[in-house]
């Protein structure tokens, strides 16, 4: 055991050579985790229904990273395995996709969110991940190897008005990764969750701007301040690399402290 531990290197943190696939990884959160992969070296498969103005692109490609790009709605059947194995084909494998894609649809009154609203949002941010989830791990059961990344909320934890079905996705991707790392761990395959807290981003500028709101939100977490998306990169390098090569079925909160408040 003592020369494992003589072996344990800050290398293992990095991500040279590996292939990451992040859903929705050209703006807000998601583009951050891009970034964060590129840094460490990780080549980065974008998959969006719209692509950007070249921005995600061109920060990738300036920290070190080869970028691609796949314009996919990945809700619609059979995509999630074209989307794949495009990937697979462009890079040769598949190491790490981050289940990142989601929307959020608020209805103040309960009895007009109805089936139309939770179909849309079940579909998108659960359905999408199981699919997604599912074809990579056709590629990464046989490389024994492989690392999968949801990205959960705080609604994961919490009831939340407006949007029931938010927060039931939400609880889903926790209940989809325990599920998965019980199927996938065998094969060395890492199944873990990012539950991000209040981040300053162009979603909740309208809240944040708001004394009222803003101080209601700033009550509930410790640390006093919004997240920014940089307080999500150390996160999502360290699930993704070989340092948390024993961390499964774990979901990691990055939230200030809001949970214990």
């Amino acid at each position: 055991m003592l020369d494992k531990v003589k072996a344990f290197s800050l290398d293992l943190f990095s991500l040279k050579g590996k292939t990451a696939i992040i859903t929705g990884g050209n703006s807000g959160l998601g583009q951050a985790y891009s970034i964060a992969f590129a840094k460490a070296g990780a080549n980065v498969a974008v998959v969006a229904m719209v692509d950007d103005n070249g921005e995600t692109q061109g920060l990738v490609e300036e920290f070190g990273g080869k970028y691609y790009f796949v314009q996919s709605d990945i809700t619609k059947e059979g995509e999630a395995n074209r989307v794949v194995n495009a990937i697979a084909n462009h890079f040769g494998q598949i190491d790490i996709l981050v289940n990142n894609a989601g929307i959020c649809i608020n209805e103040p009154d309960v009895l007009k969110f109805t089936r139309t609203q939770w179909d849309k949002m079940i579909s998108v941010n659960l359905t999408a991940a199981f699919e997604m989830s599912h074809e990579v791990a056709k590629l990464m059961i046989p490389q024994k190897s492989g690392k999968i990344i949801n990205i959960a909320s705080m609604f994961s934890y919490l009831g939340g008005q407006w949007s029931p079905a938010y927060s039931a996705s939400k609880h889903g991707i926790v209940g989809l990764t325990k599920a998965y790392c019980d199927e996938l761990a065998q094969f060395n395959i890492q199944v873990t969750a990012i539950a991000p807290g209040y981040f300053a981003t162009p979603m909740t500028e309208k809240t944040r701007s708001d004394p009222q709101a803003n101080g209601k939100v700033l009550s509930h977490i410790p640390a006093n301040r919004w997240g920014d998306i940089a307080d999500l990169m150390g996160a999502a390098i360290f699930l993704a690399s070989d340092a948390s090569n024993y961390v499964n079925g774990s979901v990691i909160a990055v939230d200030g402290g809001f949970l214990v408040r």
